[in-house]
């Protein structure tokens, strides 16, 4: 592996990958980079602001123009759009509807329906969301690179 750094002007930085394939190696890198460089998300609700981590959010989903996160037991309302949300996030967090990200992580179960979405079940959660048609594919490919990392 070689490492290359070059001094730029303010406001031109960028972190380039080059690598043959994408392993644990390269995941790793990507998630410790995109922690460093991603703000870290502040969750309102009501005059409250709460301070969560990642792996406490189930999935993002929308609601007319309000964005809210949704914990095993409360929903709270963040001050980001979901394209915006994918470009924070790490990689555990796939968009499964055109109004929701889901957070692989978490869940328990997807249950396929061919004719319409599928119903995706969390852990320790009574809360389901359902999968379009268009994102089912890219979220099962996910589930299954989970699986193989365990």
């Amino acid at each position: 592996m070689k490492l290359r750094i070059e001094l730029v002007e303010e406001g031109a930085e960028e972190i380039i990958i080059r690598c043959h394939k994408m392993d644990d190696t390269v995941h790793k890198l990507q998630a410790y980079v995109q922690s460093l460089a991603s703000p870290g998300l502040t969750f309102y609700k009501g005059n409250q602001e709460y301070y969560l981590t990642e792996e406490e959010v189930l999935f993002f989903e929308t609601d007319g123009e309000q964005v809210y996160a949704h914990t095993v037991s409360d929903a709270f309302r963040v001050r980001y759009r979901l394209y915006e949300l994918e470009e924070i996030l790490s990689r555990r967090f796939i968009r499964a509807a055109k109004g929701l990200i889901v957070n692989t992580a978490r869940i328990y179960a997807i249950n396929r329906n061919l004719t319409s979405s599928s119903q995706v079940q969390f852990v320790g959660t009574h809360k389901q969301v359902y999968v379009s048609r268009h994102y089912y594919k890219a979220l099962k490919e996910r589930m299954q690179e989970r699986s193989t990392k365990v």
